[in-house]
């Protein structure tokens, strides 16, 4: 009797581990790979991809298009002021910043996002870029959280 209740444990042990083997998978699938082309080039950020899982305010049409942040005072200072809102954000982590350059991943329960904002000084604005990182659809996460990012921005400049 012990030997076949050795053999049910050992069934249910590799169960388990096979179980977890696949939760892990399903994690690791969602957070996606980080993606290498992503930066700005000559004032351009990325382009989004014809899903509807991307934002910019550099884009053409209308699906994929979103308005950029208006600078308020002087625009290393604005951009400074968004550096800290970023920071400060639990969803958020900054992966690269560079002079006029912010590169960040937003963080959701199951999903990884990118996100982009690129200071243009002569023109007093900053572009921005949120893009999933896997799936087609984001339901519409990533123009959400932008807008609410601006509205934080906003919030914060008024004097």
């Amino acid at each position: 009797m012990s030997r076949i209740k050795c053999k049910r444990l050992n069934v249910h042990h590799l169960t388990g581990i096979f179980s977890v083997g696949i939760i892990s998978l399903f994690l690791a699938a969602c957070t996606g790979k980080r993606p290498d082309n992503l930066g700005a080039r000559d004032g351009l950020l990325t382009l989004c991809p014809s899903s509807p899982n991307c934002v910019s305010s550099q884009a053409e049409d209308g699906g994929h298009k979103i308005l950029y942040l208006t600078l308020m005072a002087d625009p290393d200072a604005d951009f400074a002021r968004l550096a800290a809102l970023l920071r400060n954000r639990a969803d958020c982590a900054i992966v690269e910043e560079k002079s006029g350059y912010l590169r960040v991943e937003f963080h959701t329960r199951l999903f990884v996002d990118d996100g982009e904002f690129l200071l243009d000084r002569d023109k007093r604005l900053i572009h921005l870029r949120s893009a999933s990182r896997v799936g087609y659809s984001d339901l519409g996460k990533n123009r959400e959280r932008i807008e609410e990012i601006r509205g934080e921005f906003v919030k914060g400049g008024k004097r």
